[in-house]
């Protein structure tokens, strides 16, 4: 009786510990295999633990050029949806204006339709304006379906913003660019860079519409379609690693610095 009780107590922390196991198994897989020295092609089977790849990241040819290409289409497709998002954002919110609501349902349209009928969408755009398809054409296809969840991250943060703030500031004789500088931006810049990482995310890791629209480009995603079908090199598991070691150092500097920024004003 005591063990089930203590079990209903704990049952929350046990699921959400378990739900965690479970979405971090994937990466502890992939960071345990990067050590692996595979006797053959493919990087399935654990032979005997090895630092090669570790030591020679870019050893495969090929896949140090596609992962910078990818970083390359994820910042300036970040970059583009994130401006775009943030103004569209704003504007929904703030303004007034004929067919707000039809563009508020469109933006959620890249967000619920199927990827590949997205993909095929802008291949027929694409041809049909005749546009060599390459870097050009990956990086627009990135922003249009970044651009959306960029503007659902911001807009969340500008409704939820007391708009007696920027009332204060212009009491206080703050300009229109003052005040969205010194006032409204610092408040709307957490929904802005969630918006950003999102987006970050979504174009490095997007494999169906960049195959469609790539041409003869080939980015990080579809580098590892193509070594799957002949052989998986462990290098794969090393950049994959390094990501995801870069990705939790950058969630935990950021609470580091919002535990602090908490401490302050207590």
């Amino acid at each position: 009786m005591a063990l089930v009780n203590w079990f209903k107590r704990r049952m929350v922390v046990i699921a959400g510990l378990l739900t965690l196991a479970y979405l971090l198994l994937p990466n502890v897989i992939v960071t345990v295999f990067s050590f692996n020295k595979p006797n053959g092609r493919f990087n399935y089977e654990w032979q005997q633990f090895s630092t090669d790849a570790w030591k020679d990241p870019c050893g495969v040819a090929g896949l140090c050029g596609s992962l910078s290409l990818s970083l390359q289409i994820a910042f300036w497709a970040t970059l583009g949806a994130t401006a775009l998002g943030t103004a569209i954002a704003f504007a929904l919110v703030r303004y007034r204006f004929r067919a707000r609501g039809a563009i508020n349902s469109l933006i959620f349209l890249p967000m619920a339709m199927p990827e590949v009928v997205m993909a095929a969408s802008l291949l027929t755009l694409f041809l049909n304006m005749g546009a060599q398809l390459g870097f050009w054409t990956i990086l627009i296809a990135h922003v249009m379906f970044c651009l959306s969840f960029v503007v659902t991250a911001v807009k969340a943060r500008v409704m939820s913003m007391d708009p007696r703030l920027e009332q204060a500031a212009q009491d206080l004789y703050a300009g229109p660019f003052q005040t969205f500088v010194r006032v409204t931006l610092p408040i709307a810049a957490p929904g802005i860079a969630a918006g950003a990482l999102l987006a970050f995310a979504l174009s490095f890791d997007d494999f169906i519409i960049t195959n469609f629209n790539a041409g003869s480009t080939v980015t990080f995603p579809m580098f590892v379609w193509g070594s799957a079908q002949r052989g998986t090199p462990v290098q794969i598991n090393v950049v994959g690693t390094a990501m995801f070691v870069v990705a939790v150092l950058f969630v935990l500097a950021s609470m580091v610095i919002g535990n602090r920024r908490n401490r302050r004003k207590a």
